[in-house]
């Protein structure tokens, strides 16, 4: 399939299964205990490869042994990360508690972040698709004009996750942006369709999709069109919600990637959301790609 560029964060994630929630001074055992990769791009990266699509990583790395689960986990689904800088620290690190459906997470950081300097040195002519974070906006711009610049035909996504000083100027760049409901919420929208609206009115030239939670997710297609795909239950009842909008970002563009209308796409995605929070983890089950 598509030769892909996931560009963003990747951490070292340690989950708890709660029970339930502790209250404050209080001790509980954790009915169970995870750690793995984690991280926005990295999980939509190795969903990717279990579609089939061969799946390159660019973030920064640890020069620490903890990094030695980031490793494995991406050469186990033939993630290349081969091209991704490796500096003195610890890796990100996120303490995740879930308790039924519902989860708290603490992160910590202390490692930079990678830089325009750095991706404007990567090879990008091989790739039909690069997808980024929206984080660390100062060296995002410098990465979305080069990518942009050396390759004006190749589509590029982002995800708008959290709002961050700046992020705004980034929106001419994509040809797909993908948003929370916490980002739309937080540009003064409750309503998903005002709010994509809106958004396209910055990036007229984008396909613009917000997912919306239990009500699924909407479109807009750079000609106007609009879509909705409503949410899929597991139907085991839900596990794990950890990475399910990593995971929707990984259906989406799959989707589009392989010629499936946004309309398609956001039912694919929605499908694929669902199916993920009825697993631990992001092992779904498909063949894993090839780096």
């Amino acid at each position: 399939m598509a030769n892909m560029l996931l560009v963003g964060n990747v951490a070292l994630d340690i989950i708890y299964r709660l029970e339930r929630y502790p209250r404050e001074d209080e001790e509980i055992r954790a009915q169970g205990l995870r750690v793995s990769r984690g991280g926005n791009a990295a999980n939509t990266a190795v969903v990717l490869a279990q579609l089939g699509h061969r799946c390159a990583f660019a973030g920064v790395l640890a020069d620490a042994p903890e990094t030695a689960v980031i490793e494995q986990d991406f050469s186990h689904y033939g993630v290349d990360y081969s091209g991704c800088p490796c500096l003195p620290g610890r890796p990100p690190i996120s303490s995740v508690y879930l308790s039924g459906a519902g989860r708290t997470i603490v992160h910590y950081r202390d490692l930079p972040e990678l830089t325009g300097q750095h991706f404007s040195s990567l090879d990008i002519s091989a790739f039909d698709w690069i997808h980024f974070e929206g984080r660390n906006v100062p060296e995002l711009l410098k990465m979305l004009a080069h990518a942009r610049r050396l390759r004006p035909d190749v589509p590029i996504s982002l995800e708008l996750e959290k709002p961050r000083d700046g992020i705004e100027n980034t929106l001419t760049y994509p040809s797909l942006l993908i948003c929370s409901r916490g980002y739309a919420q937080h540009c003064g929208h409750d309503e998903p369709d005002a709010f994509l609206g809106w958004l396209q009115q910055s990036a007229p030239g984008a396909d613009v999709v917000v997912a919306w939670g239990e009500d699924g997710a909407y479109g807009k297609a750079a000609d106007g069109q609009s879509c909705h795909s409503a949410a899929f239950p597991p139907a085991g009842g839900v596990v794990d919600t950890l990475g399910a909008g990593d995971t929707f970002n990984a259906g989406l563009v799959d989707a589009l990637a392989c010629g499936v209308g946004l309309a398609g796409a956001l039912e694919s995605a929605c499908a694929l959301a669902g199916r993920k929070c009825g697993i631990d983890g992001f092992h779904l089950g498909a063949s894993p790609g090839v780096a």
